[in-house]
């Protein structure tokens, strides 16, 4: 896979988590709330990674990333990962929250019923 395995691993996170909110999650249909959840973190470690490789603290094997680079020297795929996974991660929690509601209601509809 060489260079495009990072890329390819966050767009199977992506392409896993897709039919989540189409089951109704909205984590899409709600994009102040996601920029909310996400950019703050997401610049923090980005911060924290552009000082870590200025620092030569830790580095990325040029045989697994693309070569595209933003500011700092940071990868494109470390920006991504920082973007792609905390959506992974909300559309997830957001689909768990769906289906106790669910189980929920359908607990009290049963114990209504008896």
């Amino acid at each position: 896979m060489g260079k495009a395995e990072y890329l390819l691993v966050l767009g199977a996170c992506v392409l896993v988590t897709i039919p989540l909110e189409l089951a109704g999650a909205h984590v899409y249909r709600q994009p102040r709330r996601l920029l909310r959840s996400i950019l703050p973190i997401a610049v923090l470690f980005l911060v924290w990674d552009a000082l870590a490789i200025s620092a030569n603290v830790w580095t990325y094997d040029p045989a697994f990333v693309s070569g595209l680079r933003v500011p700092w020297n940071i990868p494109i795929e470390e920006v991504l990962f920082f973007v792609v996974i905390p959506v992974c991660g909300l559309l997830t929690y957001e689909a768990v929250e769906l289906t106790l509601t669910f189980l929920r209601r359908h607990r009290r509809q049963a114990a209504g019923r008896r």
